[in-house]
């Protein structure tokens, strides 16, 4: 396993973006040449309209748009200038209005994105800290990037886990000022932010400083509409900042900072980057916030809120009559119905389409991609019959869509961390039958090797192998579970055939090496800071297809299901955060399948091959190398090959050993870039004791003793394959003899001697292998975890490294 790519985000983003657009569900288009709000047209259809984030339905109020008209009347359709040179007439009026509905000063932005990117480096010093919630709004936590540069130490803590950032706060004890930075409402799940809790806090650490993002909080509750932080804290403490928003709810566009006090919000004020420079808001938005404010500040507020918290009550009362997995239990008018695989959320969305509602796909990076699901919005738009009529359309439609896609709620529960009733379990089908072994010796040889056996390491002998080495040893990582799976029908023909294994990972193997550098360098103090227990196709210690699948079969699509249902057992038994499929080619039949179940695709490193045609020699191979690597094997390779006594060795005494075991200790250390525990001394005494394991070992002859200073760890497939498993080297001899390079030959003539067909050369170092003709192929891997966190910090450090 190696490291993700730094476009593997955006690519992940971009593959189920696409998947879900070709779905019918994503990058859709409204029609019409009018909106009332309780309805929506989409391809022709009229649809209830339960996707809206105006709760209030003000956007529709004839106040608002006749406000929004006669201020185009009266002052064109913008007014192009910066807010710091002079503002147009109506901002006055909304400033003056706005300050009576908050009690306190504001700041009008452009929007709550651009508001972010002004406030935060205005606020932070570079000796402060910065603490985000995992869940925060995608425009925090790019806001807050823009200072990794300042010396301000950014980190993250799993969603609304108060331990954790009570723990995250005295480590940063030292910091002038410590900002916590979350959403008042979160956008998908409906849930809050502890805000009490947090402001007790506040007043236990008075570094501990408070930033909260409540657009969707705002209007539909609190005094004057002016959102649930509010609600929460009554009074503004000089150790919080809130947000607010004058789109979505409240009916306009814009966003309102409230500040606690009339320093702060001079300091704002007068530099705040693109509140400074940006074009301010367009005199029709002026106009309709300024008549929202005016609504905002009347009684009618009071009768909105009610009107919509009936709504919210009715929904909340019909859904607990109906078997539907709601993923919180609030009552915002934000609802999330899981579904957990995508799939299964395309199926729901669409199948809500035709019948005659329109809702919103949640789906990654808002959530994990395991947390799909259906976010639905209340409004004052929807009646109450529209209501009953979409909580009677779940109830049909929902367990038909988990019978469709082989799920159920108690899977979905489990995706979602939710207790269920009953254990992770399979059921086989009346026509295959699935067997799950925990050693090798228990599946057949002949059924393994003849489907799996030439690939790499993973012959029956290879894993027989691999499980003695990795069992009862002293170092936790080092000792792995095995788990094989047989999928056959009812004639014993073989569907698929697999093999898992549980071990402790580190998170940062898949992040690039300046990551895990700083990783390593808190390591000394905790070797097993942010690691995971991992479920993965195959080990640590093999690469290639680790997976045979009957597509021919006329079963094979429910063997697949019935697959991803016994991994879900193991990961339920074995309590795995991670789950990983791994070393398939760029153009695999499963893509979709993975993708409809929640995996993410990753590229990883690229993998090398080298065919070698029957009776071919050192001499006949180099000389089809192209002229360039051809002039590379004459300058670099074939004249030092005489300063090398070369030996290959099956057995190795105890001081050899310790030796070697060194030598690969110096490149396991060094390569960062696939950051991996080190293997076990103890592998080198079960590779002696195997037959089918060598050493290719290299002694300097111009040196007193020849000292032996490279290490070819080698594995003969004997259906085949030569695997050149591990390296270790002397980096003293590293460039005046070019010692890896002398590997790789060495590597190459010694499987020509012993008439293989291939060498699997592995990833790593694709370009020194290429050289030497190996063939270089993309591999991918898709993985599923249980929530998004530790990705999302991994990548707020790989951010801050970058800069």
């Amino acid at each position: 396993m190696a490291k993700i790519r730094h476009n593997n985000f955006l690519d992940t983003v971009h593959d189920l973006m696409t998947n879900a657009s070709r779905e019918g569900v994503l990058h859709l288009y409204a029609e019409g040449d009018h909106f009332t709000g309780r309805h929506i047209s989409v391809k022709g259809k009229s649809l209830m309209h339960f996707g809206t984030t105006g709760y209030l339905g003000l956007e529709q109020d004839e106040r608002l748009k006749s406000a929004a008209m006669a201020a185009i009347d009266n002052y064109g359709t913008q007014f192009p200038l910066s807010k710091s040179y002079i503002s147009h007439p109506l901002y006055e009026q909304l400033e003056f209005h706005l300050n009576q509905m908050y009690g306190y000063p504001i700041v009008v932005t452009k929007n709550s994105t651009l508001g972010h990117l002004g406030v935060i480096p205005s606020i932070v010093g570079t000796n402060d800290a910065i603490i985000l919630d995992h869940q925060v709004h995608w425009s925090v936590q790019s806001a807050c990037r823009l200072l990794k540069s300042q010396g301000v130490a950014l980190d993250m803590i799993r969603h609304n886990h108060l331990q954790m950032l009570e723990d995250r706060i005295k480590f940063h004890i030292k910091r002038r000022k410590i900002w916590y930075m979350a959403d008042g409402i979160y956008s998908m799940f409906g849930d809050y932010a502890p805000v009490v809790q947090l402001m007790e806090l506040a007043k236990k650490y008075p570094q501990l400083h408070l930033y909260f993002d409540d657009v969707h909080g705002m209007s539909w509750i609190g005094k004057n509409g002016t959102g649930y932080v509010l609600d929460q804290l009554k009074e503004l403490s000089d150790q919080v900042l809130v947000f607010g928003t004058l789109s979505k709810t409240f009916g306009a566009s814009g966003a309102v900072l409230i500040c606690p006090n009339e320093k702060l919000y001079q300091k704002i004020k007068t530099f705040g980057g693109p509140l400074t420079f940006s074009a301010q808001l367009e005199p029709s938005a002026v106009g309709a916030a300024i008549a929202s404010s005016k609504i905002h500040l009347s009684k009618e507020i009071y009768q909105l809120q009610e009107e919509l918290s009936t709504r919210i009550q009715y929904f909340n009362d019909l859904l607990k009559l109906r078997e539907v997995v709601i993923i919180d239990d609030n009552n915002s008018p934000v609802f999330y119905v899981g579904t957990g695989a995508p799939e299964t959320g395309y199926k729901l969305v669409r199948r809500l389409m035709d019948d005659g509602f329109y809702t919103n796909l949640g789906m990654f990076p808002a959530v994990p991609v395991k947390n799909t699901g259906i976010r639905i919005t209340i409004s004052r738009h929807n009646q109450l019959d529209d209501i009953k009529a979409l909580a009677e359309a779940l109830e049909h439609h929902y367990p038909k869509v988990l019978q469709e896609t082989v799920t159920s709620t108690d899977r979905i529960k489990r995706a979602f961390g939710i207790h269920s009733s009953s254990n992770p379990s399979f059921k086989n089908d009346s026509k295959l039958l699935v067997k799950v072994y925990q050693t090798i010796e228990k599946v057949d040889k002949e059924l393994w090797d003849s489907n799996l056996g030439r690939n790499g390491l993973f012959n029956w002998d290879g894993l027989l192998w691999l499980e003695k080495n990795f069992k009862n040893n002293s170092a936790i990582e080092n000792n792995w579970q095995f788990q094989y799976i047989i999928i056959q029908d009812s004639e014993g023909i073989p569907v698929l055939l697999t093999f898992m294994t549980i071990s402790l990972w580190k998170d940062d193997m898949l992040s690039p090496e300046n990551v895990s550098q700083e990783l390593e360098a808190k390591r000394k103090g905790n070797p097993y800071y942010m690691t995971s227990k991992v479920l993965s196709m195959g080990s640590l210690f093999t690469e290639g297809k680790h997976i045979f699948l009957n597509e021919k079969h006329p079963l094979y699509k429910k063997a697949l299901h019935l697959f991803i249902l016994a991994i879900e057992k193991m990961e339920g038994d074995t309590g795995a955060q991670m789950v990983v499929f791994r070393d398939f080619s760029k153009e695999n039949r499963l893509q979709s399948f993975l993708f409809n179940q929640g995996y993410m695709k990753i590229r990883m490193p690229d993998t090398c091959s080298l065919p070698l045609p029957l009776g071919i020699t050192a001499e006949s191979h180099i000389a089809q190398l192209s002229p360039r690597n051809r002039r590379h094997f004459r300058k670099e390779i074939l004249p030092y090959e005489a300063e090398f006594q070369i030996e290959i060795l099956q057995n190795v005494n105890s001081e050899e050993r310790e030796h070697l075991y060194k030598l690969y200790l110096n490149v396991q250390k060094n390569n960062l870039g696939l950051n991996t525990f080190p293997l076990p001394i103890s592998m080198l005494d079960q590779m002696a004791s195997n037959p089918n394991w060598e050493f290719i070992i290299l002694r300097l002859k111009s040196e007193s003793g020849m000292p032996l200073i490279g290490v070819m760890f080698c594995y003969i497939n004997t259906l085949g394959n030569y695997i050149p498993a591990f390296v270790g080297m002397d980096y003293r001899y590293i460039t005046s003899y070019h010692l890896y390079r002398q590997l790789l030959y060495q590597t190459i003539k010694r499987a020509m001697a012993l008439n293989l067909d291939k060498i699997d050369f592995g990833m790593t170092a694709s370009f020194e292998k290429r050289k030497l003709g190996a063939q270089v192929h993309e591999v991918y891997a898709f993985l599923q975890t249980r929530d998004n966190y530790k990705l999302e910090f991994l990548g707020l450090m790989e951010g801050q490294n970058k800069s």
